[in-house]
């Protein structure tokens, strides 16, 4: 089994799927002698903002930019003055005061490195990234998860623009990709005019957790019938060969040293992972049916494309325990998905294995608000202004997508293209207007 990572793992393990920020690293062409900020070096002026601590700055920028990684004191409950606090990690790529200023939500944990979203790179802007909480190191010391809500990572984002604003006063844009798309969107929700756009890609929009027939409509006419039934198939084959299956996976846990208490047991572990391949597949791929092991295959093969496609080391306990947060949100207000498991009737041993109760410890209650996701997404359709939503057309994460009104917001799909979509992939005529519409909200001509 080869070796994985979290930061790997982000790409894999979202329900409606991972971390998707389209990312570039800083260019050696950036522009030079931009290092100051206003009057006075910007370390000094980071260093005077209230409730922010300037950790270190690292090396890695190219000429052009500095990279800080910051500390901002945060209330665990933004609605109690006296509440206990926790930082929230955050970096700095700053260029000039003079710039404009992307804020790109990950929804996961921070990139510690030098990077550049695209919106940051179309507009030579300054980028500040923000942790979610209770991600990475942004954890209360006591894991209260009722403070994990849509609203308190918002009002998180709403204090660290009111106190940047000061600094970088030009035109703001949010981003963010998947599950920080979707962070980019609530935090527009309940502080629409904290930026001047929000360019959101890959953002699911499961606005009935009740109803989950887009994505299996989705799943059943995606790609050709040939792909799909391969891929039914596999998935069969797998779970006809699971004492096998099982043995081999148990075999990695022991020798990584990790084991499968958070899920209950290596067995159903694999079940969840076969049953996820149909949206991992198209979520991650190209599509191409040429790759899927046909039922003859060995068993090796069958095991090493379900490791490939479906990211076996998610379910065990190590990198488990990192999206406990994760699946406490999908379960409480932002809602999971199904899929089709007719074909795997009789071969199936965990009724409801993919929903989110077995993901997180039952010591965590998990009850969910109904009424979260539908205002959003009325909120979206009615009253949201400068959205730009950016979707893969062979995604099933976005097969039930945002729809916003007319003000000044659009949908653009990319043909061809998964989860990890950008504006490069779309058509020419839209990828020009994508353009055109971030330059504009952003004043940059």
């Amino acid at each position: 089994m080869r070796t994985w990572t979290r930061r790997r793992l982000l790409t894999s393990t979202a329900s409606t799927a991972g971390l998707a920020l389209a990312a570039t690293p800083v260019p050696a062409q950036a522009a030079t002698g931009r290092v100051r900020a206003g009057c006075g070096d910007v370390a000094d002026a980071l260093r005077a903002l209230p409730g922010l601590r300037l950790i270190e700055e690292r090396p890695g920028a190219e000429p052009g930019y500095r990279f800080f990684v910051l500390g901002l004191r945060q209330p665990v409950d933004h609605t109690d003055p006296a509440a206990d606090t926790f930082e929230q990690r955050l970096t700095l790529l700053h260029t000039s005061t003079g710039r404009p200023t992307v804020l790109a939500s990950t929804g996961y944990e921070a990139n510690l490195t030098p990077w550049r979203a695209e919106p940051t790179v179309l507009l030579d802007a300054n980028q500040l990234q923000v942790e979610h909480r209770y991600f990475g190191t942004s954890r209360p010391a006591t894991l209260d998860y009722t403070h994990l809500t849509i609203r308190q990572a918002a009002d998180d984002h709403h204090r660290v623009v009111r106190l940047f604003r000061g600094l970088y006063r030009g035109p703001w844009i949010s981003t963010g990709g998947s599950k920080g798309g979707m962070a980019s969107v609530y935090h527009r929700r309940f502080h629409p005019y904290d930026v001047d756009g929000t360019v959101a890609y890959s953002a699911p929009n499961n606005v009935d957790d009740r109803d989950d027939s887009a994505y299996l409509r989705f799943l059943e006419r995606v790609g050709t019938a040939e792909t799909r039934d391969a891929l039914k198939a596999a998935q069969r084959e797998i779970l006809l060969r699971r004492p096998e299956m099982v043995a081999r996976y148990q075999a990695w846990a022991a020798s990584a040293g990790t084991g499968f208490r958070i899920i209950g047991s290596a067995d159903k572990a694999l079940e969840i992972a076969v049953l996820r391949v149909l949206f991992m597949f198209w979520q991650n791929g190209t599509g191409d049916g040429g790759t899927i092991p046909r039922p003859d295959a060995t068993t090796d093969e069958l095991y090493a494309w379900l490791e490939r496609t479906a990211a076996l080391p998610v379910y065990a306990d190590e990198i488990a325990a990192f999206y406990i947060p994760y699946w406490y949100q999908l379960g409480t207000q932002m809602g999971y998905l199904s899929v089709p498991t007719g074909h795997l009737a009789d071969v199936l041993r965990h009724p409801g294995a993919i929903e989110p109760r077995s993901f997180v410890p039952r010591d965590i209650p998990l009850r969910f608000d109904s009424d979260a996701m539908p205002d959003v997404d009325h909120w979206v359709r009615r009253r949201g202004s400068r959205l730009l939503f950016v979707n893969g057309a062979l995604d099933p994460a976005v097969a039930e997508p945002f729809r916003p009104g007319a003000h000044d917001s659009r949908v653009l799909w990319a043909p061809g293209t998964n989860h990890h979509v950008r504006l490069t992939d779309l058509s020419p005529a839209d990828h020009a207007a994508a353009v055109a519409t971030l330059r504009r909200w952003a004043e940059v001509s």
